[in-house]
């Protein structure tokens, strides 16, 4: 019997449609989003260290996340009912780095036929057959997948790099810029190419508002209160 399979998702292509059951009840995805970001992530078992760290993680920044009009949306091949056992878990018995008596209140997907991880090219098989790698999915408000970003089984997520793409992406949407390595808030931004020799002599001879390097390399000042003021919900 043929085996069914599906492609990798990729960046600029609509995120998959899926309906599923959650810790939160039944989603639809990504239309039950429509209007904000989403972070769709999964992990690879309940009741594992590594997850439970990275849970308890998220669920302490999930405010933060929300006031950056960002969803987060987990996933496993576990079931319903282990998974909440688990969360339940994390609540009344684990503490860590000063976490405790953290509620996920964000949905968990059941995916114990795989469906939605195979859509989303989450089982790596280097890694395991029946388990999803740590995959991250930075999913704008039009349901387009704008960042990928994989881990392997065994090594955990950085979450303030997690917070700086989704605030990385919406400076660039919203000020026409590109971001230079390490960009934090405040940081200069990249402008964009000089697309013409006239520009590009105008850039050069200190013309404009920004500090050029080589004429394809400027970059200008974006004040930290601003852009936190045009992403942050206040």
């Amino acid at each position: 019997m043929e085996e069914k399979t599906f492609s990798l998702p990729l960046i600029g292509e609509k995120a998959p449609e899926f309906k599923a059951i959650t810790t939160q009840g039944e989603i639809n995805f990504p239309g039950d989003y429509k209007g904000s970001w989403v972070i769709l992530f999964s992990h690879p078992a309940d009741f594992t260290p590594v997850c439970t760290s990275e849970f308890m993680t998220f669920a302490s920044m999930e405010k933060k996340f929300n006031e950056a009009n960002c969803k987060l949306v987990g996933l496993s091949v576990d079931g319903l009912y282990s998974h909440i056992a688990w969360l339940r878990t994390i609540k009344e018995k684990i503490e860590y780095k000063g976490m405790k008596d953290v509620e996920v209140t964000f949905p968990l997907i059941e995916d114990i036929t795989m469906e939605v991880s195979t859509k989303y090219g989450m089982l790596q098989p280097g890694e395991s057959s029946t388990k999803a790698v740590r995959a991250v999915f930075f999913i704008d408000p039009k349901g387009i997948i704008r960042t990928i970003i994989y881990y392997p089984l065994s090594l955990g997520r950085n979450f303030e790099e997690l917070y700086r793409v989704i605030i990385g992406l919406q400076t660039a949407d919203a000020f026409s810029v590109a971001l230079p390595a390490d960009w934090q808030p405040g940081d200069d931004v990249i402008v964009p190419t000089a697309g013409s020799c006239g520009v590009a002599k105008e850039r050069m001879e200190g013309k404009d508002d920004m500090t050029c390097y080589d004429w394809f390399f400027c970059t200008k000042k974006l004040d930290k209160e601003k852009v936190l003021k045009t992403v942050l919900k206040k």
